[in-house]
């Protein structure tokens, strides 16, 4: 398991973008706060407020982690484009 802390005020804004473009290949939940994607590799968290998106991957093995970190780092500095790159510091 690795987790992220991203500082934005489009915490919500992002994870609901990502989480609704993963819809279509994927089992999302989502509601204002909190979301979860399953991916292939394992499941994505998301909690958001107002100052901060909180990113939690539980990858099925720990082969699949660095991959993972990449697909979601990738799509959100896609949907942030305007504040673009951000600082994601896994733990």
């Amino acid at each position: 398991m690795t987790t992220a802390i991203i500082k934005t005020a489009n915490a919500r804004k992002y994870m609901t973008q990502l989480c609704k473009h993963w819809s279509h290949r994927f089992d999302i939940a989502l509601d204002d706060a909190t979301g979860t994607a399953q991916l292939p590799g394992g499941e994505v968290r998301f909690v958001a407020d107002a100052e901060t998106l909180a990113v939690e991957i539980l990858p099925k093995d720990a082969s699949a982690l660095p991959r993972m970190k990449e697909v979601v780092a990738e799509h959100l500095n896609r949907f942030a484009f305007r504040e673009a790159p951000l600082s994601l510091s896994w733990s």
